[in-house]
């Protein structure tokens, strides 16, 4: 589609290349749009989107908003969709979407299934598992042991460089250390990975294909996301990376099922028995309003059953 317009785009009248500018600026946010709304805010006329469709080759709008989607829903984002000073809200709304949704596409579409076998593999195994991270990689590293340590692995995860450096120097054999760099070329990730290493543990490496972290890892799951982070903080990048710790996490989960599926399910009793009585969307009465559902009267009531005694126990183990 893109190569298409630029083909085209010499040979367009004045007012069609004020078009092919509008959707190159909003991408994938034009095939929400009818008619008339798009030639209101390209400031065009509706026959001048006609002659647009047509000189693209197209038989008209509906056919040109249909491989429009289809080149979106491929996992290439069309153009560089970045939010601009003078986008309204539902612009930078379906930007933000838009973008994230072809780039977690795009990753998807170039995922080895060989490199997920092996991180799997190589995670399932560990003795122990920590998890490292700079800046916005240290809240995804964060995030990602978060769904670890529930498998009965020991876990852990550190954003200061100066710790998980003196920690990947006293990791051992068996112990696995999951690098999240979205650049790979950060001097404390690198420090990091060669001190893992040099003690003999396993290095796995969230981070883009081609970099020094790539080539210093054991195991490596790309995910080759391009943005610019000089101004915004990064945003797609970090999607990827946790879609990706979610997909490890399931995996090592299925290969240990006969190990983490008791702890697991005391886990899961423990939270339900720390909720407020009644608040579970199950419990809710067919027609009930939302209101009475959450007034006080009916969420401190203990289950149907339940004593005294055992409404008042969370109270005393504080």
């Amino acid at each position: 589609m893109r190569d298409r317009i630029l083909a085209v785009y010499d040979t367009l009248r004045p007012s069609e290349r004020r078009l092919a500018d509008y959707v190159a600026r909003h991408g994938a946010s034009v095939i929400r749009l009818t008619m008339p709304e798009l030639a209101e805010r390209a400031g065009v006329s509706q026959p001048t989107i006609a002659r647009f469709c047509a000189a693209l080759g197209y038989d008209g709008f509906k056919e040109f908003k249909l491989q429009f989607a289809q080149n979106v829903g491929g996992g290439t984002p069309f153009v560089h969709q970045d939010v601009e000073a003078n986008d309204r809200p539902a612009d930078i709304a379906g930007k933000v979407f838009d973008r994230t949704i072809a780039t977690l596409m795009s990753v998807r579409n170039a995922l080895s299934a060989d490199q997920i076998e092996h991180a799997i593999r190589l995670l399932a195994s560990a003795r122990r598992i920590e998890f490292y991270g700079c800046g916005n990689s240290g809240i995804v590293a964060l995030d990602i042991q978060h769904k670890f340590f529930r498998l009965g692995i020991p876990t852990t995860a550190y954003s200061d460089s100066h710790v998980f450096s003196m920690s990947a120097a006293l990791l051992r054999p068996g112990d696995v250390a999951v690098l999240v760099s979205n650049s790979g070329r950060t001097w404390d990730m690198l420090a990091a990975a060669t001190l893992a290493r040099g003690s003999g543990a396993g290095v796995l490496a969230l981070t883009h294909s081609g970099s020094p972290l790539a080539k210093l890892a054991d195991v490596c799951v790309f995910s080759d996301v391009e943005e610019d982070s000089e101004v915004y903080t990064p945003m797609t990048s970090r999607i990827c990376h946790l879609v990706l710790g979610d997909v490890l996490a399931a995996g090592v989960a299925l290969e240990r099922a006969e190990s983490v599926a008791g702890g697991l399910q005391r886990a899961k009793a423990h939270l339900r028995e720390r909720r407020i009585a009644g608040a579970e969307p199950a419990a809710a009465k067919p027609g009930a309003s939302a209101s009475a559902s959450a007034s006080p009267k009916t969420s401190t009531q203990p289950r149907r059953g339940s004593t005294a005694k055992s409404a008042k126990a969370p109270a005393r183990a504080n």
